[in-house]
């Protein structure tokens, strides 16, 4: 699982994330959300050990992720799917990855083919379009088999089929016993995937209960309404900015 204890980050412009504490259980997807500015990035980037926090501490199965011996085998996740070496192929992006981690060439095979992308992986990241690299990094997120799956904005670029497949992927990694953190800004789809939330505003904790509970407390509201109803006082919706001015 995943947990995060009395975790902060101050930068000189402000506070991103404020005495944050919330744990992912395993067996259901937890969506994370907030409005633009909430510190849900910042969050995500501490918990993978790509910042450090200015106090409190973030574990994965009990332990840091940078004391992680293989961490693909424990942790999968999807950040910038763009971020890719132009000149590389599906399958050398792989395999670069693999190679850092122990494993073999059958199992990148395996995730090119469950990502849809096994026809695409002699292609140059640099023919692909921006939902051939969203499939791509989910690929790079499942190639350990990992407990634990972290994925941010996943149906970014994808089409309808895409978005259904991402979908389903989620729920299935979930019921295998598998945790599953997913952040995203559609509402409509957190509502249709997650059955866990945890809602965060200013940096500090807002929510961390089951999406029946959540959305039963808001009189049958959608998501998206309550959502807009809980974070009301983080943002200022006509501008979409953070009210703290915060944009991490």
């Amino acid at each position: 699982m995943i947990e995060v204890s009395n975790l902060s980050k101050r930068y000189r412009g402000g506070t991103a994330v404020d005495d944050l504490s919330f744990t992912v259980e395993p067996g259901r997807v937890t969506g994370f959300l907030g409005p633009n500015g909430a510190g849900k990035s910042t969050t995500i980037r501490l918990i993978l050990g790509l910042d450090r926090p200015t106090s409190g501490h973030a574990t994965v199965n009990g332990r840091p992720y940078a004391s992680l011996a293989r961490p693909l085998h424990e942790v999968g996740a999807l950040l910038e799917a763009g971020d890719l070496h132009p000149t590389r192929t599906a399958r050398e992006h792989l395999r670069w990855l693999a190679r850092s981690n122990g494993i073999g060439e059958r199992r990148i095979g395996e995730v090119l083919e469950e990502t849809g992308m096994a026809g695409a992986a002699g292609k140059r990241a640099k023919t692909f379009s921006l939902g051939m690299k969203q499939r791509l990094g989910v690929a790079a997120a499942l190639l350990g088999d990992p407990g634990v799956l972290i994925l941010d904005e996943p149906v970014n670029g994808l089409d309808p089929e895409g978005v259904v497949w991402i979908r389903n992927l989620m729920k299935r990694l979930a019921a295998e016993g598998r945790t599953v953190l997913v952040s995203s800004h559609l509402m409509a789809e957190m509502a249709l995937t997650a059955q866990h939330l945890v809602v965060i505003g200013r940096g500090r904790l807002l929510v961390d209960e089951p999406m029946e509970k959540f959305l039963a407390s808001h009189s049958g509201a959608s998501l998206e309404e309550a959502f807009m109803t809980l974070t009301s006082e983080s943002v200022d919706y006509r501008s979409g900015t953070s009210r703290t001015g915060n944009t991490r």
